[in-house]
């Protein structure tokens, strides 16, 4: 597996951020809050992060977007094509063990696509 989401796997434009968060489906997470938004089936899933100054500092916020990052790769296995997922870290996310985290965003991951 691959240590980096390939350009495919990500959101990149502020327009297809905006456009997440505005029109996305919300789960919510106790430190986290996903949007999910449905795509032509045959596109490949892309993720997108948000880690604002409210995490932490900058070391703090890199250190949450690699963690979602790892986590999205593994998503990326069983939710290979036909949706967006951006992810809003919130305040306290940087305490949160690895376990924790990881259970927490794929539990809301799996939720929202049986939702669809």
């Amino acid at each position: 597996m691959s240590l980096v989401l390939s350009k495919a796997n990500r959101v990149l434009s502020a327009a297809d951020f905006k456009s997440s968060v505005r029109r996305g489906r919300r789960v919510n997470t106790g430190h986290a809050v996903l949007y999910v938004t449905n795509r032509d089936a045959a596109q490949p899933t892309r993720f997108g992060f948000i880690v604002g100054k409210n995490v932490g500092g900058a070391v703090t916020r890199n250190l949450v977007r690699r963690r979602l990052r790892s986590i999205g790769r593994e998503l990326l296995v069983d939710h290979s094509t036909g949706r967006d997922l951006v992810i809003r870290a919130l305040p306290g996310v940087e305490q949160l063990a690895w376990d924790t985290l990881h259970s927490e965003i794929y539990d809301a991951v799996n939720g929202s696509v049986r939702g669809r």
